[in-house]
């Protein structure tokens, strides 16, 4: 009795990458960055109620060039999922479900999260 060679499961090399599968990387990871900032976040707030020594440690770490590149991809990661969230939920009405409006909608979530992005910490930058 001979041995049939057994169908080997697609992967990576075998799939053509597309924004999609992107997105929801990208989603994912978001949500998991999200978790660490707001623990950052939540540093932040006890620091701000343990008194003003203990905000100004914390301060001069966000207020560094590494806190506020940390600072400036949370605030992305927050925008960007929020923006994937509503490409979910417009999804959850079966609007924008075939595929050349799938990838318009993903393109529109990773460019609206830059802009967004940008503006947020512009304004920031000229409120301060």
């Amino acid at each position: 009795m001979s041995v049939r060679a057994r169908p080997i499961s697609p992967h990576l090399q075998i799939y053509r990458w597309t924004v999609t599968m992107t997105m929801s990387i990208l989603h994912r990871a978001t949500g998991i960055a999200n978790y660490a900032g707001m623990a950052l976040f939540a540093l932040w707030l006890v620091a701000a109620a343990s008194g003003q020594e203990a905000l100004n440690q914390v301060n001069l770490v966000y207020g560094s060039w590494f806190g506020q590149l940390v600072l400036f991809g949370f605030t992305w990661s927050l925008v960007h999922h929020m923006l994937g969230g509503l490409r979910h939920f417009v999804w959850d009405f079966t609007a924008m479900m075939e595929p050349g409006q799938r990838e318009a909608m993903a393109w529109v979530t990773i460019t609206g999260s830059v802009v967004l992005t940008l503006l947020i910490w512009t304004l920031f930058v000229w409120m301060a």
